[in-house]
């Protein structure tokens, strides 16, 4: 059994060399863990779609959606940072909260009280089921990291990875400098 806590609220990095296209140099912020399972979002997978595009009722809102996982891909979810004015939202950590009253979230935008710098919403989910994080964790794939909010809502999507594991103890900070498709031929 994993040895590494997790946490809700932490950041789950995938190993450099994961080849799977939905995890590739993913950062996953976990936002549910318990004996039934895991659930967290990618936070590095941008998508050319705006939340507007595909909830008709929405109100006017600049903002792109993130591919979230492979799980429930009919679903958007949402992460921000402003649970004191969003019911029923579920606090993940410091400045970070997940979820929400849905329709006080969209008076909350219409009134402009949210803006695109206080939320990313997510198509999707990362699940996994009993025992199988820690059995990922185990094997190597995943390397697990403390969540800052700013990773979330000041960082570039595709520079997050590596400013993770920059922030991290050797030896991660020296696999943070390691090129994306190394070729050792």
């Amino acid at each position: 059994m994993s040895e590494v806590e997790i946490l809700k609220g932490n950041v789950l990095l995938a190993e450099p060399f994961m080849m799977d296209s939905h995890f590739r140099r993913a950062a996953v912020v976990l936002c549910e863990h318990d004996e039934e399972g895991t659930v967290g979002f990618i936070m590095n997978k941008p998508m050319d779609v705006l939340v507007t595009d595909l909830i008709a009722d929405f109100p006017t809102f600049e903002t792109g959606l993130y591919f979230g996982g492979p799980v429930a891909t009919d679903t958007i979810h949402y992460i921000h940072n402003v649970g004191d004015l969003l019911d029923e939202s579920i606090k993940l950590g410091r400045g970070l909260y997940w979820g929400g009253n849905f329709e006080k979230l969209k008076f909350l935008i219409d009134s402009q009280l949210i803006l695109p710098a206080n939320i990313r919403f997510y198509i999707g989910y990362s699940g996994w089921s009993s025992g199988q994080l820690a059995q990922e964790l185990d094997t190597g794939s995943w390397m697990v990291a403390n969540m800052h909010s700013n990773y979330l809502f000041k960082s570039e999507p595709e520079m997050l990875w590596g400013e993770i594991l920059s922030n991290m103890p050797d030896p991660y900070s020296v696999i943070a400098q390691m090129p994306d498709g190394m070729n050792w031929n």
